[in-house]
């Protein structure tokens, strides 16, 4: 086998290529670098605030879907208190979904993610609740598992907003130190 090689080595030895780039082409090509722009990262921006908005919508639309149907009964559905505090924790989560969207970038998207698919545990969680709910007559430790897992939610998107933000630090620390 290396009889093989070593005879198709010396036939074709005039036909490689072993000369180096001038010095030109180096500085050609670091040109070309730096006029390219970075339209894929705008592109995965844009998408990355439309997915986590749809996540939003879906969210939302979850809880307005669940309320229509006979076999559960929402926090809003107790008494008024409870649908001021029910609409209080789904603005919130609202508001730091929507901060969430704003930092998303694709060195963080897998963070983000877990913490989606966190999120739609505890939400199908929720549901469950709100069918134990109608079917235990407004239990009051039903009641207040059902407020634990909003404040578990809106902990999980300020654990998330802390991560990014480490994230966004380191990200900026080591660009500075390469710079």
């Amino acid at each position: 086998m290396n009889d093989k090689l070593e005879t198709y080595f010396k036939i074709h030895q005039n036909n490689f290529d072993i000369e180096e780039p001038s010095i030109d082409h180096f500085k050609r090509f670091e040109k070309k670098l730096i006029s390219v722009k970075e339209p894929k990262i705008i592109t995965l921006k844009k998408w990355s605030i439309i997915s986590i908005a749809a996540s939003v919508v879906l969210f939302i639309g979850i809880g307005i879907g669940s309320s229509f149907t006979k076999n559960n009964l929402e926090l809003a559905d107790v008494s008024p208190k409870m649908e001021e505090t029910q609409n209080y924790f789904a603005a919130v989560i609202v508001q730091e979904l929507e901060k969430v969207s704003a930092q998303k970038t694709t060195y963080n998207q897998h963070v983000i993610s877990d913490a989606l698919t966190q999120l739609k545990i505890l939400e199908n969680k929720y549901q469950e609740l709100t069918i134990e709910l109608y079917e235990s007559h407004q239990d009051q430790r039903i009641i207040s598992a059902m407020i634990s897992n909003f404040q578990q939610r809106i902990q999980i998107l300020e654990t998330l907003l802390n991560q990014l933000e480490t994230i966004n630090q380191l990200k900026s620390e080591s660009y500075e130190k390469h710079v």
